[in-house]
């Protein structure tokens, strides 16, 4: 396996979240407690920000353009005037709630596009406390559908190729647990996938051949494992907080790795940058919100 290279060089507080948007041919990722949505065309090297005005858990692409962004009070959208950004701070951009949901205390962490197009988006209190966070699916048309209403910090989500399961992380549980789906691709039979040491399980992303990669925060790796939950590899990498992970590039062969400085004292110097491990793998081609 190649070693790990920088993509883009940046301090961020928290990043996160990175989703390869294939029609743009570019990364979208965040800055959590930064406000900030973050792109790289890896071609060209052109970056943008964008500036929301809470806190930002995530942002994918929608299938018309624009971005679906979960915030700190809810989930909403910016048109694709707006997602392009700036490359400063940026000003007030275009922008309409789809569910606007705020609960003090509360903010908006990862988020993922099931493959029917709904966004499954998580929350977590700022002070992490048990059962105050959340997974819901957001139809594209604004519907809500709660999902779990017993979580700590809810983190990464991901499909099975087949679209027969899907993966998700509370991350202090330290395990990576597995649902089946039913006829409605609604998660049922929730159990252990694998339980994880060495840090706690963030964001996860599913390969081509079924394989999931976790990022491990305060683990200084991207662990990857296979269907039946076998540790099968591990990425060391110079940071000590990897938050999140996606494969990414045309070929969708290179996985991009979000970092944190947040929390540490002593920050090694990439801490907050994007990371990138060209050739790791196979990645599955994200669908966009449809809303």
């Amino acid at each position: 396996m190649t070693a790990v290279e920088v993509a883009v060089r940046a301090h961020a507080a928290l990043g996160e979240g990175p989703t390869w948007d294939s029609a743009a041919d570019r990364l979208i990722w965040v800055d959590i407690l930064g406000s900030r949505v973050h792109t790289y065309e890896p071609a060209t090297g052109r970056r943008t920000v964008l500036a929301t005005e809470q806190h930002v858990g995530a942002a994918k692409p929608r299938a018309g353009g624009g971005l679906v962004v979960n915030l700190r009070d809810g989930v909403g959208l910016y048109p694709p005037a707006a997602s392009g950004g700036s490359t400063g701070a940026g000003g007030a951009a275009p922008f309409r709630w789809l569910h606007h949901d705020p609960v003090p205390g509360r903010r908006a962490n990862d988020a993922a596009v099931a493959p029917d197009g709904s966004l499954w988006c998580g929350t977590m209190r700022y002070d992490e406390a048990p059962g105050g966070g959340t997974l819901t699916r957001i139809a594209p048309d604004g519907t809500v559908r709660p999902l779990l209403d017993d979580v700590a910090v809810s983190n990464g989500t991901g499909w099975s190729p087949d679209g027969r399961r899907v993966y998700y992380v509370d991350s202090p549980t330290r395990r990576i647990d597995v649902f089946d789906l039913d006829d409605d691709g609604l998660p049922v039979n929730r159990r252990a996938f694998t339980a994880v040491e060495d840090g706690f399980p963030d964001g996860l992303t599913v390969d081509a051949e079924g394989g999931v990669w976790v990022a491990l925060w305060d683990g200084g790796a991207v662990r990857r494992y296979t269907p039946d939950g076998a540790l099968d590899r591990v990425v060391p990498l110079p940071v000590r907080r990897p938050t999140a992970c996606a494969f990414g590039g045309t070929a969708l062969t290179d996985l991009y790795i979000t970092t944190a400085r947040t929390g540490l004292a002593c920050p090694h110097p990439l801490s907050g940058s994007l990371l990138v491990v060209p050739g790791a793998g196979k990645g599955l081609p994200q669908p966009p919100f449809a809303g």
